[in-house]
């Protein structure tokens, strides 16, 4: 009778401007004898429930009958319906079922959304289409620059490879005080091989001076944490990073800060007079004291993180104002920030960021950490409006992961489909193409480890720090986060790598998951995989903002297409253990295959087990002739490459090549 997802019973579909009139039609059968129609709104903001009239608008073949209806919603808000029916059964109601289809059976009274955003909501062309790169600063790479004299009471340590320190001290308290030195110098180090793998977006984890190396307990936002390197290392990334096309997001913790500060000064470091130690200080209006100085607010009951009040006119003039923390790091070359635990930030503060974000550096981006749908998230009893125009540009898309690991590891494919499905229809199409699709982050398990290892659940943290997969789960790991990551760089939104997952890392939940990258270690079969996806991101237009449309999602086997007016990309992946035989279109005979096989002459693509496939449709010719994507180098054929690349450079040298031809004489 119904079905949101489809144009012709609701145009458009999925998120609309505000103002936009919106199409409904349902489809009726003749032998209900429908008399009566009518579209319940119902305002998610103030509970108003708007009645529309449907109208009768001709005949669907013999036995069906249109009713039709317009609705345009004034102001961006989320907007909850459903139908009501006068037939000679009585007043049914139709409501959401499966699949966005409308039903009448059983008592479900599930309402279809509808997100109504600021028509004037903009966000930020430049992440469009490109590939993020998560990195935990203090585990990425080493530039070798002295660190003595910024060491204090932090332990660096001797051996690069060892595991990150997790037992409690004497006192019992896990004080992440271990250091492994990596720094920003480190990182920009690093940027040509980041280039490699197509990243157009580093996402690095908190940068400022702080006293734990995960740095969310920040002790100074006006400094960069000495052991990482200083503002003009800072400006030199950032300008490095620029001239091979990668921009810089910065993590921003504004919920909270470390007690360990300038702000707070618990510990005493400082010689400025912080909240705890007078209540004549200038910070201690920042926080909530139930009686000073030792009971306080803190974030998730850790006495180390005293909760700020965000709203609080100084503290959000220190990050939000004219040279503020938010504008400042901007100048200094930053290209946006991301929020952590953006849902304990008060919708005034977050007003304020976006309006100083923007102000500064009117293409920058806000994203923000949401594990739920941000589109229905509530938090402190309030339905937050992240989406709708004036906060926020896009969130972290946990549920996409939820969905692709799941999907991986067997669950039901059907399900996993309107997981994505559903986001799709709830969230802007400017918030959807800015997407960061993760498949595992600082906060959560190794994707290698949660697609092969045994369930963290199941065992004690020391069993966790022990733990390593077998060679027979990291064969299987491989397969299937080979299979994750195709389907997490082909899906709406921007894939975000976090580091060193391309190069093979596993491990169980902090700190586990936040090891060292393995320079020198990689597994060369992850790698050359990556590149190639990234490869596929720069030249297909139709994964920055093409449409989604699913073809098939059962019996452990996900199918899709992307695709615009440029060219189209499908997407076929087998997670089980046999083979599976997908009949597509006649259209996709003659697809490119760039990953997988091509479909065989009757329009059938085998897939394996626990693999993917990627066909790719050019409608227009390229100017650079056939699509530039060669099938997936083997590690074997990636050492050739590399050879070939040396004696080339060697030959176009004649001063290397002439030394070269020398020292092997002395040899």
């Amino acid at each position: 009778m119904f079905n949101s997802r489809n144009p012709a019973c609701r145009y458009p579909t999925g998120a609309v401007a505000d103002c936009l009139p919106v199409h409904f039609k349902i489809d009726m059968p003749r032998d209900l004898h429908c008399s009566a129609a009518r579209l319940l709104v119902r305002s998610d903001s103030t509970g108003e429930v708007q009645t529309l009239e449907m109208f009768w608008c001709g005949m669907n073949g013999d036995n069906h009958e249109w009713w039709e209806c317009h609705f345009a919603a004034q102001t961006p808000d989320l907007y909850f319906y459903h139908f009501e029916v006068t037939t000679w059964r009585g007043v049914l109601n139709l409501h959401k079922g499966f699949g966005g289809e409308g039903t009448v059976m059983g008592s479900d009274t599930q309402e279809w959304q509808l997100t109504v955003y600021d028509r004037s909501f903009h966000t930020p062309e430049w992440p469009v289409g490109g590939v993020m790169y998560q990195i935990f600063p203090d585990r990425f790479f080493a530039s070798g620059s002295p660190k003595k004299e910024v060491l204090e009471d932090r332990r660096l340590h001797a051996d690069w490879t060892e595991q990150p320190e997790w037992k409690p001290n004497k006192k019992g308290e896990v004080t992440n005080s271990d250091y492994f030195g990596g720094d920003l110098p480190g990182i920009a180090e690093k940027l040509d091989y980041l280039q490699s793998l197509g990243v157009t977006c580093l996402y690095l984890n908190p940068i400022f001076e702080a006293h734990a190396n995960h740095r969310y307990n920040t002790a100074n936002y006006e400094k960069i944490d000495p052991l990482l390197g200083t503002e003009e290392d800072f400006r030199t990334l950032c300008s490095e990073a620029e001239k091979r096309g990668i921009r810089l997001l910065l993590d921003g913790v504004f919920s909270h800060t470390g007690s360990d500060s300038i702000y707070f000064n618990r510990e005493g470091r400082y010689d400025t007079a912080g909240a705890y130690n007078s209540q004549e200080s200038p910070y201690y209006p920042w926080y909530a004291f139930r009686r000073w100085p030792d009971d306080y607010a803190c974030w998730w009951n850790f006495q180390t993180l005293p909760e700020v009040t965000e709203t609080n006119p100084a503290y959000n003039a220190y990050i939000n104002g004219k040279g503020g923390i938010v504008r400042r790091w901007l100048e200094a070359g930053a290209s946006g920030w991301r929020l952590d635990v953006a849902d304990e930030l008060p919708d005034a503060f977050l007003d304020a960021l976006r309006t100083a974000v923007k102000t500064e550096k009117p293409d920058a981006l806000v994203l923000g950490e949401v594990w739920e749908d941000a589109s229905t998230k509530s938090a402190y009893g309030k339905r937050r409006r992240y989406l709708l125009g004036g906060q926020l540009d896009s969130v972290m898309n946990y549920p996409f992961r939820e969905a692709v690991l799941g999907f991986v590891r067997g669950e039901d494919p059907a399900q996993m489909m309107e997981m994505i499905l559903n986001l799709l229809e709830n969230y802007p199409p400017q918030v959807i193409r800015l997407l960061m699709n993760h498949i595992g982050t600082h906060d959560t398990e190794r994707a290698l480890t949660v697609l092969a290892g045994e369930p963290a659940e199941e065992h004690d943290r020391p069993w966790q720090a022990e733990a390593t997969l077998t060679e027979e789960q990291r064969r299987l790991g491989v397969q299937r986060l080979k299979l994750a990551s195709l389907m997490q760089f082909t899906l709406p939104g921007i894939p975000c790598i976090y580091y060193g997952d391309e190069a093979g890392m596993e491990g169980y939940k902090d700190p586990f998951n936040r090891g060292t990258y393995p320079w020198g270690r990689e597994n060369a079969e992850l790698l050359a995989w990556y590149r190639q996806l990234g490869k596929l991101r720069a030249v297909l237009s139709c994964l920055k903002e093409g449409r989604f449309t699913p073809l098939n999602a059962d019996d452990h086997t996900i199918a899709y297409v992307r695709e615009d007016s440029v060219d189209a990309v499908l997407v076929a992946l087998n997670a089980g253990e046999n083979p599976r035989t997908l009949y597509l279109p006649d259209e996709w005979r003659t697809a490119q295959p760039v990953f997988g096989e091509a479909p065989d002459r009757n329009c059938g693509l085998t897939l394996p087990p626990c693999s993917g496939a990627a066909l790719v449709l050019q409608k227009h010719p390229s100017p650079s002739g056939p699509f530039p994507l060669g099938k997936p180098e083997t590690p074997e054929e990636a050492v050739e490459s590399i050879k070939d690349k040396i004696i080339e450079n060697i030959e176009r040298n004649p001063k290397i090549k002439n030394e070269l031809l020398d020292f092997l004489k002395n040899i």
